[in-house]
């Protein structure tokens, strides 16, 4: 069954992980830098693979929204909802959000679109694209095949257990993946409760001071 899943991988797993890396991809990177620790991929082609994806990803986001950001806004309410927070980032950031983009919870695929459709350069977003897509891929894919490393010092035969380590490192990924949502509804809700605050104030009337 281990051959099995290891020639499946051998001869799928690499352009899976691309298109995974594509579209988000962290989870996918991390279990495949777990599957190298294993044996069953090549760690530095699981790298090349994932900047490979993630660099024509966001290059791909880009130019959509170059080409066709205003009719994405029409189209895709959530899309358009995040619009006007992705700018302010960009207002207040700049330059240093091209770079880190894929690593913003929820703003993976909105950062580059919107960064698409304002007056930043393309020459500019492919170096900043490219650092960032080779720093990701290196760290996400290591996270993975450290985890393994880190496993094997405690656990002899890992191949044994490696239904229940994949699980593990399942159960890391969720909880990383809902703290990041519980802290952003955190902050929602803290916003609009003191929005509702300053609304419920009493106003102080306006004193004429032209009056005799």
């Amino acid at each position: 069954m281990q051959e099995l899943f290891k020639e499946y991988l051998q001869v799928h797993g690499y352009w899976v992980l691309f298109l995974g890396t594509f579209l988000e991809g962290e989870a996918i990177l991390i279990f495949a830098g777990f599957l190298a620790f294993q044996g069953y991929l090549d760690i530095y082609l699981v790298m090349l693979s994932a900047l490979v994806g993630s660099f024509l990803g966001d290059q791909f986001y880009f130019h959509v929204g170059r080409t066709n950001g205003p009719q994405l806004l029409r189209l895709f309410t959530s899309f358009a909802r995040k619009f006007r927070k992705a700018l302010r980032l960009i207002e207040r950031y700049g330059t240093f959000v091209a770079f880190v983009s894929r690593y913003t919870y929820g703003f993976r695929i909105v950062l580059p679109v919107i960064l698409g459709m304002t007056t930043f350069a393309s020459r500019r977003f492919l170096y900043l694209n490219f650092l960032s897509a080779l720093t990701w891929s290196i760290l996400f894919s290591l996270a993975g095949y450290l985890f393994g490393k880190a496993a094997s010092l405690f656990i002899e035969d890992l191949q044994s257990y490696e239904p229940y380590l994949m699980l593990v490192l399942a159960g890391i990924i969720a909880c990383l993946w809902s703290s990041h949502f519980v802290v952003h509804r955190w902050r929602k809700r803290h916003a609009r409760a003191r929005l509702k605050r300053i609304k419920s104030r009493p106003r102080r009337p306006k004193i004429n001071h032209n009056h005799r």
